[in-house]
């Protein structure tokens, strides 16, 4: 499919919606260039392999300096930070913010909603230390208040600042004490100990957004939440979705998607009309996943479109045959019945505990790794954000690192879809980008397109290990712009340099491109006490700590 650039920007003002419409064929938005229209902008000249030049940005260095440092000609406003009050009901911004999602208000790129996940949070900023190794009940009250997510209500001045509106109708708390509904087979079963409801969503890592102008927020790490709150683990570990401009719509999960450490969802359109949903699971050894709605995307129900996540099929990928497996209770238990069958490394259970495990389809929902390792499925290196290119359907797959196997810097793949159909069953793909010192970047995280095709990424790199041995060349977390095509296809030019300590996550357009929403998580994790803090950024008046916060980061021209 080509898209020129006018084009890509009218879909971002209409949504996902357009843009899965135009991917899967079924509108007639092919376009008359290849996006190239944008090159005053989002195009790259390099002149010297030693010194890069970009078109609309000169790349900055590697550096160590506790600020978000940007290109000349960049600047950023904090627009939420942990603690603000966001509505007049008193209620705070989150801890940890990751994932950030702008809703556009009527259309503008200068007023929307802006969706916030919050990931974890830290005893030494947050909810103090544990008494006599558990925490109280106001204390777990605090922990499950500041993960979740925020809908925070945004704007930009006369003056060109960016700025909270905190009189909104829109701005609430979603939180690890919000009752959420269970939707999906996995729904009432044995598997989930009989629940349809569940208390609260927590290790809200990154996320997507919906063809209908929804968020999907995934539960990633949440063992250690839901093991201090004393809460069932199997009621997380879940997509949740949540309607920023509705909250009459009940915030569900959604157990069709399965359940593991989930980082992002990517939905798009299969050429038939159905629902695709992109996922990784974000650890060592783990698998990539699609699901495929049963029924058809209809733009005129709207909301209602929400139960196309119901009913579905959920698939994990087989690398080494380029297939998607389906993941079935009669699949495993065959698997598991076969007198040759060997209990995959990466599962942690003996043969006799899998086949008790796995007696109906919920088992296999609520058990996807082990349900996926099972089948054959390919274990990865840390699969993080999945994102769908706009341009030509292919798949970009952050694959952070994987000590165990020697991958200590990550790479992006890239999937090549069997007739670019996201409903296909079989595919290709491709080691699009290495990190390492040859590319300037290391431990690819987030990722995000512009609109000529561009591919950024944040990197997240461990506090414990950033700055140190082979980690001193790329100095703290930053973003990178790296060209999907063309001559500078894989190569990485530096945006941004995160604050000591911190990650850069969720970066986010707005659908002119003017403004780059981006979240600055855990600033200051590695400080030893109050007294000993490695950052204090933000930086602003009257602040003692550091504080998570999300930017606004301006200056593209165009």
């Amino acid at each position: 499919m080509e898209v020129n650039r006018r084009q890509f920007l009218g879909y971002l003002g209409k949504g996902a919606a357009a843009l899965a419409v135009a991917s899967a064929g079924l509108g007639s938005l092919s376009g008359q260039a290849e996006a190239k229209t944008a090159d005053h902008l989002f195009g790259f000249e390099k002149t010297k392999k030693t010194k890069k030049t970009v078109g609309f940005f000169k790349p900055i260095e590697h550096t160590t300096k506790d600020d978000l440092v940007l290109p000349e000609g960049f600047k950023y406003d904090v627009v939420a930070a942990f603690g603000d009050k966001i509505n007049e009901k008193g209620d705070t911004f989150g801890f940890n913010n990751d994932f950030t999602l702008y809703f556009p208000i009527d259309g503008s790129s200068e007023r929307g909603l802006l969706w916030v996940n919050h990931e974890y949070t830290n005893p030494m900023f947050v909810e103090g230390p544990k008494q006599g190794g558990k925490y109280t009940a106001k204390q777990i009250e605090q922990l499950l208040y500041n993960q979740g997510g925020s809908i925070i209500e945004v704007y930009r001045d006369s003056d060109g600042v960016w700025k909270m509106d905190t009189s909104s109708k829109h701005a609430r708390r979603i939180t690890g004490l919000t009752p959420f509904q269970l939707t999906g087979p996995a729904a009432g079963s044995k598997a989930v100990n009989g629940a349809t409801k569940a208390q609260g969503t927590f290790a809200n890592c990154s996320g997507g957004k919906t063809l209908w102008n929804t968020v999907l927020s995934c539960e990633e790490n949440y063992e250690y939440t839901a093991k201090d709150a004393g809460l069932d683990a199997t009621h997380y570990g879940w997509v949740v979705e949540v309607a920023p401009f509705d909250e009459s719509f009940a915030v569900r999960k959604h157990t069709s998607l399965g359940r593991f450490n989930h980082e992002n969802t990517a939905m798009g359109l299969t050429k038939d009309g159905r629902v695709a949903v992109y996922m990784g699971d974000d650890k060592k050894d783990a698998g990539v996943y699609k699901f495929i709605s049963k029924g058809k995307y209809d733009e005129a129900a709207g909301l209602k479109n929400s139960a196309l996540l119901e009913e579905g099929t959920l698939y994990a990928a087989n690398l080494k045959k380029g297939v998607w497996v389906e993941l079935t209770i009669e699949a495993v238990q065959k698997a598991l019945a076969s007198e040759s069958f060997k209990v995959p490394y990466n599962v942690g259970y003996s043969k006799e505990e899998l086949v008790a495990m796995f007696q109906t389809q919920a088992d296999v929902l609520v058990h996807t790794h082990e349900a996926a390792m099972i089948l054959g499925a390919t274990p990865t290196d840390r699969p993080e954000d999945v994102e769908i290119s706009p341009f030509d359907n292919t798949i970009f797959i952050a694959h952070t690192n994987n000590d165990k196997h020697g991958n200590i810097h990550g790479h992006i793949t890239r999937f090549f879809e069997q007739d670019g159909d996201l409903g296909a069953m079989q595919f290709n793909f491709e080691i699009f980008a290495a990190g390492g010192r040859q590319s300037g970047f290391s431990a690819p995280d987030n990722l995000t397109f512009d609109s000529n095709g561009n591919l950024w990424t944040v990197t997240d790199i461990s506090g414990s290990s950033m700055n140190k041995g082979v980690f001193v060349p790329f100095a703290n977390n930053g973003m990178y712009v790296i060209p999907t095509s063309g001559d500078h296809q894989g190569e990485a030019f530096q945006f941004a340099s995160a604050p000591v300590d911190a990650e850069l996550t969720g970066p986010w357009f707005t659908p002119d491109e003017k403004t780059l929403f981006l979240a600055v998580q855990h600033p200051g994790e590695q400080s030893d006490s109050l007294n000993e803090l490695t950052s204090k950024w933000p930086h602003r008046p009257g602040d003692t700590i550091p504080r998570p916060a999300v930017v606004a980061i301006t200056g593209f021209k165009f």
